[in-house]
C-alpha cells in the first residue's frame, strides 16, 4: 500500500559547529581545508557578495541531523538518493531498493516527458502508483541536460529547446511547464530548471548563466499549482565564490521549502569542489534542507557532509555496479574498492565486503559474482548494484549515529579510512 504524502516537513534535529580541532587543520584531507571557509568568505566580502557582519554564519558551518516528512513517509538526513532515471533505478525493482533501507528516489523530468509521457502519469495518478513505490520521490528538472545536451539543443530566456535524443523531434523546456510536468509526476521534492553552467566557464559567462536561472526560479516559484509539494531552488554561479552567494541570496527570496547545490562535479577538481562548498554552505538557510545535486564518491559525501549537507544522489553506485567496479570497506581492498572482473577472484569463496550485510553479500561469492560479470549474465548487474547501494546506505547512517552521539569528530578519521581509503 502506497503511503499518505503531503507537503514536505523539515525540523533540524541536531547540528555540530565544527570544532577548533577540525578548523586548526586536525582533521584536513589534502581536498577539505578548513581555512577555505574563512578564505572564501574573505573573497565573498571583497567581491561584494557577502557583508562583513554575517561572518558568524561561517561559525555555524558543520554536520547536522535533519528530519524529512512526507506525510507517513519520514526520514533522518544526512542521505543518499538512488537515481531513477526513467522510473527505476537500473536493474533493481522498488522492493530491492526499498529494502536496503531507501525511502527517497530520483526520477528525470526530461527523460519521463518524453517516456513514458504525461499522459500516461495523469492515467495513473503520477508515478508512485505507475512505479509502485512506496517511499518519496524528487524530480530534477532538466537542467541538467540543459547542459549535457548542449549540442542538440537552443537556448534562450523563455527556455531550452532540444531535438530529443530518442526520435529527434523538438520539446522546449521552461520554467513553467517543468513545474506542470513535475506536477503531473506528482513528485514530493520538484527541482526548479535551472541553467547548469558549464566547465569551465568565465566570471561573466558563469554571471549570465546564474542570473537566468534566478529569474526561471522566480517564475517556476509563480508557476505552482500543487502547493502541497516541495519546491527546491538550485544554486549556480560556476566556480566563483561571489556568484554562489548571490545566487542563494536571492533564490531566499523565493522562500524555497529546499535549496540545492547545482553545477559542481561537473568536471572541476576534487579540491575545486571542497572549495566552492566553502563559499557557499554558510550562506544556505539553516532551517531548511541543504542538498548536493549529482555527488557520491565516498569521499565527497564525508567531508559534504562535515560541512552541512544533507542530501545527496549520483549514478555512479549502479553505474560503477554495470561496470563491475563496487565499493568496499577497507579491510575487503585497500584501496576501497574492487574489479570484480578481476583473475584475482575466479575462486575467491570471500564476500564482495566481509563487514557487509547486504543480500549480495551473505548469499553469494567473489568467484560466482566474477563469473556472473564475465559470462555477462544480466543477474550481476542487481546484485553488485544492491552491494554498492547498501555501501552508501551504510556510510550515510555511520556518519548519522556519529553526529546523534556527538563523536563526529572522534570518529571521523576512522570512518574516512573504512569507507574511503584513498582519499586518506
Amino acid at each position: 500500500m502506497l503511503a499518505n504524502r503531503n507537503l514536505i516537513e523539515f525540523s533540524l534535529l541536531k547540528s555540530i559547529e565544527l570544532d577548533n580541532s577540525f578548523k586548526s587543520g586536525a582533521y584536513d584531507t589534502a581536498d577539505l581545508k578548513a581555512e577555505d571557509l574563512e578564505n572564501e568568505f574573505s573573497v565573498a566580502v571583497e567581491k561584494g557578495a557577502a557583508l562583513e557582519e554575517e561572518k558568524n554564519l561561517v561559525q555555524k558551518v558543520g554536520p547536522r541531523i535533519t528530519k524529512l516528512k512526507f506525510g507517513d513517509i519520514e526520514l533522518e538526513t544526512p542521505i543518499f538518493m538512488p537515481v531513477g532515471t526513467v522510473g527505476s533505478v537500473k536493474s533493481l525493482s522498488p522492493e530491492d531498493v526499498y529494502s536496503i533501507g531507501y525511502r527517497l528516489i530520483l526520477g528525470n523530468t526530461y527523460h519521463l516527458n518524453l517516456r513514458p509521457g504525461m499522459e500516461l502519469m495523469r492515467e495513473f495518478g503520477g508515478l508512485h502508483e505507475f512505479m509502485r513505490w512506496p517511499g518519496a520521490i524528487l524530480t530534477d528538472s532538466g537542467g541538467f541536460q540543459v547542459m549535457s545536451l548542449a549540442k542538440i539543443r537552443k537556448l534562450n530566456e523563455e527556455g531550452a529547446t532540444f531535438a530529443n535524443h530518442i526520435n529527434g523531434a523538438k520539446i522546449t523546456l521552461t520554467p513553467e511547464n517543468v513545474v506542470h510536468i513535475q506536477e503531473d509526476i506528482d513528485s514530493d521534492i520538484q527541482m526548479v530548471l535551472d541553467e547548469c553552467t558549464s566547465y569551465p566557464a568565465t566570471h561573466a559567462e558563469a554571471k549570465a548563466s546564474m542570473e537566468r536561472s534566478m529569474r526561471w526560479a522566480q517564475r517556476a516559484r509563480a508557476a505552482r499549482k500543487k502547493l502541497n509539494r516541495a519546491q527546491f531552488g538550485i544554486v549556480q554561479g560556476g566556480m566563483y565564490a561571489d556568484l554562489r552567494v548571490k545566487s542563494i541570496k536571492e533564490l531566499k527570496k523565493n522562500d524555497f521549502e529546499g535549496y540545492a547545490i547545482g553545477g559542481l562535479s561537473v568536471g572541476e577538481s576534487k579540491r575545486e569542489m571542497r572549495r566552492l562548498l566553502s563559499a557557499t554552505i554558510p550562506f544556505m538557510p539553516h532551517d531548511k534542507p541543504r542538498y548536493l545535486m549529482g555527488v557520491g564518491a565516498p569521499d565527497d559525501i564525508i567531508d559534504s557532509i562535515m560541512l552541512g549537507i544533507d542530501m545527496f544522489d549520483c549514478v555512479m553506485p549502479t553505474r560503477n555496479a554495470r561496470n563491475g567496479s563496487v565499493f568496499v570497506r577497507s579491510k575487503s581492498a585497500a584501496n576501497g574498492k574492487i574489479q570484480i572482473k578481476n583473475a584475482a577472484h575466479k575462486s575467491s569463496k570471500e564476500p564482495l565486503d566481509s563487514e557487509c550485510g547486504c543480500y549480495t553479500c551473505k548469499n553469494y561469492s567473489r568467484a560466482y559474482l566474477r563469473h556472473l560479470f564475465v559470462a555477462e549474465e544480466l543477474l550481476v548487474f542487481r546484485l553488485l548494484s544492491i552491494h554498492n547501494l547498501q555501501f552508501l546506505y551504510d556510510l550515510t547512517e555511520e556518519m548519522r549515529e556519529a553526529i546523534r552521539q556527538r563523536k563526529i569528530f572522534a570518529e571521523l578519521p576512522h570512518i574516512r579510512k573504512k569507507y574511503a581509503p584513498g582519499s586518506v
